[in-house]
């Protein structure tokens, strides 16, 4: 069990997304800067989406000028749609995921855009890399599908339906492709079959996996992704966040907490996990209570931090 698992830190972005505190960039770029010096070598550090919609990502811009360019490390910046992508590619990200739903409902309501609508939208975005200048640089470019598990408007996902989209973004040329329970409602033997779906569906894509701690299931599908054989999780420090357009989605697995038991297992995170505590307990104060990990309350192995 020494293989090394990738963490990838989402809490600037889906974990400050659905609090009630609204921070300013400087104090968003700090974290991000926190969490990188506790190890996060990957970062979902901000969303292009408009700040109508989800106040507490604007500054997006804001927040990638104040974090100069790092070797080793890589930030990611969240589009919905073609314009969320115009903006990012104006700033330094290294990264652009773009988020798309399972079901037609949730794409409707987050993003106003069906399941066919979202497969042109990210054709567009494909097909404009394609033809981009000789010498254009462009950030890498992955795809969340979200709702996997299960959706707040249309209930149970079938696995054919994800490994369709699976699939079909694979065949995109999209060489990374998250699947994300945004309501956390799955569970370790629905987390195996719908990661063995879509393996089959896109051999040679990696699959990354996101989960939401809302029924109290996240660590242990985790747990069932890695023995599937997956090797990127998302996490967010803290445990906290949350999906604006998810009614009672709460935030996702802590990434302190997924540090513990991987490294107890003998897994390698590049993770610090005293500074990772030390982080949560700093946003904690930031949004105005206390981040609801279980390390935050316990602190690490006995006598640790």
């Amino acid at each position: 069990m020494s293989r090394p698992i990738q963490i990838v830190e989402v809490g600037p972005r889906d974990g400050l997304q659905n609090e009630k505190a609204v921070l300013e960039p400087a104090v968003r770029a700090e974290l991000t800067r926190r969490l990188e010096a506790a190890g996060a070598r990957r970062i979902e550090a901000v969303s292009f989406v408009h700040p109508k919609y989800v106040p507490q990502m604007a500054g997006a811009e804001e927040v990638m000028a104040a974090l100069p360019p790092e070797p080793g490390r890589s930030r990611i910046g969240l589009v919905l749609n073609g314009r969320g992508y115009d903006r990012a590619i104006t700033t330094a990200v290294d990264e652009v995921n773009i988020s798309v739903a399972a079901t037609d409902g949730f794409g409707l309501k987050n993003q106003g855009l069906d399941r066919a609508g979202q497969r042109a939208m990210v054709e567009a975005i494909v097909a404009r890399r394609h033809n981009a200048e000789p010498g254009d640089a462009a950030p890498s470019l992955s795809v969340t599908l979200s709702c996997v598990w299960g959706c707040p408007f249309e209930g149970e996902v079938s696995v054919d339906q994800v490994a369709d989209m699976v699939g079909a973004y694979a065949a995109m040329g999209i060489r990374e492709i998250a699947l994300a329970d945004t309501i956390g409602a799955g569970d370790p033997w629905a987390v195996t079959k719908k990661v063995e779906a879509a393996r089959k569906a896109a051999p040679d894509a990696t699959l990354r996996l996101h989960f939401h701690d809302t029924r109290n299931t996240g660590l242990a599908n985790a747990h069932a992704g890695i023995e599937a054989g997956i090797d990127v999780l998302d996490a967010s420090v803290g445990g906290i966040g949350g999906c604006p357009f998810a009614p009672g989605a709460t935030g996702n697995i802590a990434t302190e907490d997924l540090v513990y038991m991987l490294e107890r297992a003998g897994f390698d995170t590049g993770y610090d996990l005293e500074a990772l505590i030390e982080t949560a307990r700093w946003i904690g104060e930031k949004i105005g209570r206390p981040a609801p990990s279980a390390l935050n309350r316990a602190g690490g192995w006995p006598g640790g931090a």
